[in-house]
This record gives C-alpha cells, structure tokens and sequence, in this order.
C-alpha cells in the first residue's frame, strides 16, 4: 500500500470516527430528558382554622347575605358535596367583620404556598438557590406583583430564575404546570423545577343568591401542594415517580364546554363562579376525547382494537378497562360528583389515600386526571420507582385520620 492510500484511509477512518461520535452527540443532546418527582409536600393549616359544615352555614348566617332558601341550599349542597367537618377556611373568614382585603387574601395565600414550601425544602434537603425553573398556579388570585414573585422575594432565588405565574385556567392547571415544567426540563439541563399548586378563598367566596354560583362555596377549601421535579440523573435513585405521559386536551372551540364553569357578576352584581348544569355532560366529553388521546399509549393493543371497533357492534358506548393499564387513579377533587362520575365511567372501586395508606408499589402505573374550565381535560401518567412510604409524621398531613379514609357509603 502506497503513503498515499496510506494516508487515504488513516483521513477516511477519522472521518468516519469524527462522524460517529458527532451522531452520538446529537442523540444523546436531542432524546427526551427524564424527568422525576423528588417528593411533594402538601399544606395543612392549623387546628384553629379547621370549620365544620354547621359552622360553615353559621358563618354564612351571621353574614347576612344570604337569604333562607339559599342558606337551605347550601345546607342541601353540603350534606352532598363530599366535605366533612376537618376542612379549613382562612383567618380572614373566621374574624367578625370578615376581611376581605388584597392584603388578607396575600396573608392566606402566603400561609398556604409557604407552608407548602417550607414542607418540601425540609423534606428533600435542596436548597432555593438550587432551583432554576419555578411554575405557581392559582385561578383566581392574581395580585401583582406575582404570586411567583413572591416566592423569589422570600426565598431568595437565584437571578436566573425561569419564573413562571399561571391564572384563570381552572382545577385542570396542576397537569398543566407539570407539563410546562416539563417542557423547560428538556431545554436546561442539571436544574430542579417546583410546582406550586393553590387557590384563594378570601377574595373569592360568593355572597349572592344565585344557585348555580352558591355550589363553588361548597367545593372550595383551604389547601395548597408544592412538587419538586428534577431532570438529574441522580435524583432517579431517591426520587418517588418518573413522569411517562402528558397528554391535555381542551374542548372550548365548542360554546357549551366554553362557558359551563364561568366567572361573573350575577343578576344583583355579586362576583361568582358559575356552574352549569350541562357541566357533568361536557365533563363527560372532555374525559373521552382525553382517553381517545390517551389509550394509544397506554393501553394493550386488544383493548385498544375493543376501542375502535365498537361503533361496529350493537353498544351505544364502550369505555376502555384502564385498569388493565393503570395501578392506580389520581383524580382531581374538584367535587364529590366528579368524582362518582369517574369511578362509575371507568368503572372504579372506592377511591383512597393510596400512598399515604404505603400501597404504593414499585413499577405501579399511575393515571392523574384533572379537568378544568375553558373546558379542559389533561392526564399525566407516572410510574413509581420504588415501593413510596408514607412521609413521616412531622411532614405527612394525614397521618391523624389517614386510617378513616376512604369513608364508607351508608
């Protein structure tokens, strides 16, 4: 072999050699990072803002802006809506007069994404100045400057933060923001993000006597969550769950679905959020354009095929067994209805407190499902990847009742 040929296939080989090794780059530059759920932390308020139904409806008797047949729906609506007497409502409730300031709406939502907050710095060891990317979500309260302001003000973030402040879109924004995070894990590497998911109860309770607007009193409590997710490679050997699927579908092109959860002043001029009564209905629809979405991804090929073939057949409708996908159903607590509504749809046992009972499993499929308005449907799909334990008794807010719950129906 000549030095030319020599030289010849010496360049070929580093070309090919360069070539390679820039293939891989980009594969591993490009694929899909993970991403992990370190550990979340939810917030439970003191004892002394704890308010049972019969001290709900006696608060809105002293208030005087109700009157006696809306004071009987609300009772009516209770003894329904799947509330017991251990929920809370904010400081500014409980005072007479009542507040119902900016600055006691702050105080609230402070004490609640605090809380959280604090709950899941101290559980996972990281610190703020470790967090690079930050989504808060909240519907209906949204002060400037913003509530993912005020996070970075208390606890110092860094300059370079990726600040994010979600409002108005409904009970479906926890997946979204999870989603969002997710989104920006993929762009920048080796951070941690936090989600923060609340609402606010002092600006926004309804004190008119339309029905449809009365129900939201009803639904809404005193809470808040904050979750750390992270895209290093080294948290997958503490963190609880690895995200697998985001999937969000939304049905507002369509008017029913658009104004079924809407917020406005009433016939008299009292703000309030509005509930349908097509909402069940166009809940329904939102959850199935959402599986039809879903079940490529997830489900066994047979049940898919049982899907799509059952126009064909002699059945009005064919829900899919996700059971046979899915160890367990996360869905969002936006009412008992909803909830009946999904268990008997995907034909579900008795919901519960499924990691906070330790039946959390490694390798177990979780579904979460929120809907919201606008109207929206979104699904995240987890895997566990370990067998979770429950938090400890400093950090788990259920581990004083966890034992009564799910309740029996009579």
């Amino acid at each position: 072999m000549s030095q030319d040929d020599t030289a010849n296939t010496v360049v070929s080989f580093i070309a090919y050699f360069v070539l390679m090794v820039f293939g891989l780059i980009t594969y591993f530059m490009s694929r899909p990072r993970s991403v992990y759920l370190v550990d979340y932390a939810c917030y439970k308020p003191p004892p002394n803002l704890k308010v049972s139904c019969e001290k709900f409806l006696g608060y809105a008797r002293l208030l005087a802006y109700y009157s006696e047949p809306s004071l009987n729906f609300l009772s009516k609506i209770l003894e329904v809506s799947g509330l017991g007497d251990e929920t809370y409502m904010p400081k500014t409730l409980h005072e007479l007069p009542q507040d119902f300031s900016v600055s006691g709406a702050r105080d609230e939502t402070e004490q609640v994404i605090f809380g959280a907050l604090d709950n899941l710095f101290s559980k996972t060891f990281v610190k703020p100045k470790d967090i690079g990317i930050l989504v808060v979500n909240c519907s209906l309260f949204n002060p400037i400057p913003s509530l993912s302001a005020v996070i970075v003000q208390k606890y110092k973030l860094r300059d370079s933060i990726k600040s994010f402040n979600l409002g108005g879109m409904g009970c479906s924004t926890g997946v979204i923001a999870v989603d969002l995070a997710k989104n920006l894990l993929q762009v920048h590497r080796n951070t941690y993000a936090i989600v923060v998911s609340t609402e606010n109860l002092t600006l926004d309770g309804y004190f008119g006597n339309n029905k449809s607007m009365l129900i939201s009193n009803c639904l809404f409590r005193v809470g808040g969550a904050a979750i750390l997710l992270s895209n290093k490679s080294q948290d997958k050997q503490r963190a609880k769950y690895k995200l697998v699927h985001i999937v969000r579908t939304h049905c507002g092109s369509e008017d029913k679905a658009y104004k079924c959860v809407f917020r406005d002043e009433d016939e008299a001029g009292k703000l309030g959020v509005s509930l349908s009564k097509t909402l069940m209905p166009v809940a329904g629809v939102a959850l199935k354009t959402n599986i039809t979405t879903l079940g490529p991804f997830v489900l066994p090929i047979s049940e898919q095929l049982r899907y799509f073939l059952f126009p064909f057949a002699n059945v009005k409708t064919y829900i899919p067994d996700f059971k046979l996908a899915f160890d367990h159903f996360c869905i969002h607590a936006g009412g008992k209805a909803v909830i009946d509504e999904m268990e008997k749809n995907l034909k579900l046992s008795p919901l519960a407190y499924i990691e906070a009972k330790g039946r959390m499993r490694k390798n177990h499929l979780i579904w979460q499902i929120a809907l919201g308005s606008g109207f929206k449907c979104n699904s995240a799909v987890w895997v566990a990847l370990k067998n979770v334990k429950p938090s400890s008794n400093d950090n788990n807010p259920w581990e004083d009742c966890i034992e009564r719950y799910p309740v029996q129906s009579k």
